[in-house]
């Protein structure tokens, strides 16, 4: 069982909230820490929703997200970057933990060059994050979205992307619903020993309702979060377990019967 006092609310399972009443139901609820989404924060403003972080006195474990990086014209990837800076000075006036990238694809744009452009733009972007003070999260996604949301697919490729910056600045989002599926997931974790920024939870719905919005509440699909929970444990990860469910059902729910299921779930799964 795994202590309260590690869960995080990820802002996408009670998508339906805005910050002020996300940050009141972990209020309710006890939970100490919350990730940030960033459109809800332009919704309410960075001044206010840094208040109300303050006020309730709650942990920022991430803003989610930065990235995107991939575009088919110089202009809009010039765009993403300006951009990706405004993500770092958000994160920074939260204090969080981390900036989540989720590193963009198209269609487009031909995967190999894709993953160009990411290295290149995150060349740009770390100097200005290490001046704010901002950690740099890379997240890899399932495979099922390298042609539109991220040509990071693996752990092992995005340890290979980190590894050029220094382990203080640029590490890795590790999300149980995108490399559960990994037959070397356990050996990946294991050598991203000093690199985990972050670590995520939810559940592989069998068989899945949608690409997007198909994630489950953990217990009710294939992935072992506790196992990972402990794997991610035993390479030096110890803060934050946010639990971030795009499910469509959830977001049409009463947030607060959501937050209660996060919670008991959370305990007795993780």
């Amino acid at each position: 069982m795994v202590d309260l006092q590690r869960l995080s609310l990820n802002q996408a399972t009670v998508q339906n909230w805005n910050v002020q009443q996300a940050v009141e139901g972990c209020v309710r609820h006890g939970v100490p820490s919350i990730a940030l989404w960033r459109h809800k924060i332009a919704e309410t403003g960075l001044d206010a929703c840094v208040k109300h972080v303050r006020d309730a006195g709650l942990h920022v474990s991430s803003v989610c997200r930065g990235g995107m990086f991939v575009a088919p014209t110089a202009e809009e990837r010039r765009e993403r970057i300006t951009d990706n800076f405004r993500a770092v000075d958000e994160a920074a006036a939260l204090q969080a933990d981390s900036l989540v990238m989720v590193v963009g694809a198209s269609p487009q744009v031909p995967i190999v060059d894709a993953r160009k452009m990411v290295s290149d733009g995150l060349a740009e972007l770390v100097p200005y994050a290490r001046k704010h003070g901002v950690k740099i999260g890379l997240e890899p996604l399932h495979p099922m979205y390298a042609g539109d949301r991220s040509v990071l697919n693996t752990i092992d490729q995005s340890l290979a992307m980190a590894s050029s910056y220094p382990a203080n600045e640029v590490g890795l989002i590790l999300d149980t619903f995108h490399f559960w599926w990994d037959p070397y997931a356990y050996e990946q974790i294991e050598r991203a020993a000093g690199r985990i920024f972050g670590f995520h939870v939810c559940d592989w719905i069998v068989p899945m309702p949608d690409m997007l919005l198909g994630r489950g509440m953990m217990g009710d699909g294939a992935i072992d979060n506790h196992g990972f929970r402990m794997a991610v444990e035993a390479a030096g990860y110890n803060g934050p377990i946010e639990v971030e469910i795009f499910n469509q059902a959830l977001w049409d729910s009463d947030g607060d019967h959501v937050l209660a299921t996060v919670v008991e779930r959370f305990t007795k799964l993780v």
